[in-house]
C-alpha cells in the first residue's frame, strides 16, 4: 500500500481539521429565564486538557498526550506545536494547563504545566516559553517550576495555573495520590498552592519566607488534587475547587497561608471501606470550604463569569464536572456560595475545563469526544 510523502502530512491534517471538525448546529437549552445554544466548534480531540485566549482571537489548547494545538480564528486547528519539553503522559499525567503571560501582547510568553519523568519517579513542572510568531514553534523554553517532591505513581498532579494582578503565578499541585501525608508537611511540594515570579523566583511577601524546614514557594497547603483555579474579579482572591474521595469535593477561598485540611479535615471518605478520613470536617484553624458535593463530581476547570452576553449570570463561578458530566453554575454574593445551578446533564460530556471568551460566550473543554463547545444566548424576540 502507498504512503504519502511525510512531508505533507500537517498539510493533509489541516484539511482533514477543517472539512471534518467544522461547528456542528446547535442545541439550545433553557436555565430559568436565560435561554442559551450549545455549539460543538471541533471534535476529536486527545483528552484535551486546557484551553487558553490569545489577545488576537487564536486560541491554545493542550492534549494530555503531549500535543499543544493552536486554534486559529477561522477554525482551523493547527499540527503540534513544535519545542515542548519532553512529556510523561502516564494516567492522568501529560501536559495540563496553559496560559498567556499578562503581558502576551509584548513579549509572546506562555505558560504550561506537565509531568516530568526523574530517574526517581516524577512530578508536576511548569515552564515559558515564546511563541514564534507564526505560531508553529515555542522558543526560549525554560522550566520555571519543578516539584521537589518526585514520586512513582501516575494521579493527582494538580496543575492550573492562575497570575493575579500583581503578575504572580498560582500553581496548583495535587498530592500524588499515595502520599497524602505529605499535603501537611510544609517542606514538602504535595498537596500544595505554590506562588511564584513570572521567572521562577520566590515573592518576599509569601507567607513561609525564612521559615525553618518550611518550602518558601508555599502560599496554602492541606489540598488533594486542585484542577480548577480562578482570580475573582473584585476581590483578586484566589479561589481553587479540589476533588475529594468518594465524595467531599470542594470549593475554596485559597488563604495566604491558609491549612484547608485535608487528608486530616474533609468530607471524603475511603473508596473502598468508606470509612472516615482523618479527624472529622471541622476544625479551628482549618480554612473550611465555600461549597462542598457529596457524592463527588469530579470538578475540573473553573471560571468567573464577567462578560456581557449573560446578565443574569454575572459574578457567577462556572465549574465543570467529570464524573458528573455537567457544567455547574454557583452563584456567588458576598464572597459565598449561596446556591448552584446545574446544565447540560443531559449532554452526557466529561468537562474538562471552563473559560471566558474575549466575547463574553462560555467555552468548554470536554473529554467523551473530545469537544470544544461554546455557549451563547439565544437572542430574545420581541411580539
Amino acid at each position: 500500500m502507498s504512503k504519502f510523502p511525510r512531508c505533507l502530512a500537517p498539510f493533509l491534517f489541516s484539511l482533514f481539521s477543517l472539512s471534518a471538525w467544522g461547528a456542528t448546529p446547535s442545541q439550545i437549552y433553557s436555565a430559568g429565564p436565560v435561554k442559551f445554544s450549545v455549539t460543538e466548534d471541533l471534535c476529536g480531540l486527545d483528552h484535551p486538557w486546557s484551553l487558553a485566549f490569545l489577545p488576537d482571537g487564536t486560541r491554545l489548547i493542550t492534549e494530555r498526550p503531549g500535543r499543544l494545538r493552536r486554534l486559529d480564528t477561522t477554525g482551523r486547528l493547527s499540527p503540534p506545536i513544535a519545542g515542548l519539553p519532553p512529556v510523561l503522559a502516564e494516567g492522568q499525567g501529560g501536559l495540563l494547563d496553559v496560559i498567556p503571560s499578562p503581558g502576551f501582547t509584548q513579549d509572546r510568553l506562555i505558560f504550561f504545566s506537565f509531568t516530568q519523568a526523574t530517574p526517581r519517579g516524577a512530578r508536576t513542572a511548569v515552564a515559558r516559553a515564546r511563541l514564534h510568531q507564526e505560531g508553529t514553534r515555542l522558543e526560549d523554553v525554560q522550566i520555571i517550576f519543578a516539584q521537589q517532591d518526585d514520586p512513582a505513581g501516575s494521579a493527582h498532579w494538580g496543575s492550573r495555573l492562575a497570575f493575579s494582578s500583581d503578575g504572580r503565578l498560582f500553581i496548583t499541585l495535587g498530592d500524588r495520590y499515595n502520599h497524602r501525608d505529605q499535603a501537611q508537611n510544609l517542606n514538602s511540594h504535595l498537596g500544595k498552592i505554590v506562588r511564584i515570579e513570572s521567572n521562577g523566583q520566590i515573592p518576599p511577601d509569601n507567607p513561609f519566607v525564612n521559615r525553618p524546614q518550611t518550602r518558601p514557594e508555599i502560599w496554602s497547603y492541606g489540598h488533594r488534587n486542585v484542577q480548577g483555579a480562578a482570580i475573582h474579579p473584585l476581590t483578586g482572591e484566589l479561589w481553587a475547587h479540589e476533588h475529594g474521595p468518594q465524595g467531599g469535593d470542594e470549593v475554596n477561598r485559597v488563604q495566604r497561608g491558609g491549612n484547608h485540611g485535608w487528608p486530616v479535615i474533609t468530607y471524603g471518605r475511603e473508596y473502598v471501606t468508606g470509612f472516615k478520613i482523618g479527624e472529622g470536617s471541622s476544625r479551628p484553624d482549618v480554612t473550611p470550604p465555600l461549597w462542598v458535593w457529596t457524592p463527588s463530581i469530579a470538578p475540573s476547570g473553573m471560571s468567573f463569569y464577567t462578560g456581557p452576553l449573560f446578565p443574569e449570570w454575572q459574578g457567577s463561578l462556572f465549574v465543570g464536572a467529570l464524573r458528573g458530566q455537567m457544567l455547574v453554575r454557583l452563584e456567588v454574593r458576598d464572597n459565598r456560595v449561596i446556591r448552584e445551578e446545574r446544565l447540560l446533564e443531559d449532554l452526557g460530556r466529561r468537562i474538562r475545563d471552563v473559560r471566558q471568551g474575549p466575547e463574553g460566550k462560555i467555552w468548554l473543554l470536554e473529554e467523551t469526544r473530545g469537544c470544544l463547545l461554546h455557549l451563547e444566548p439565544v437572542k430574545r424576540t420581541t411580539p
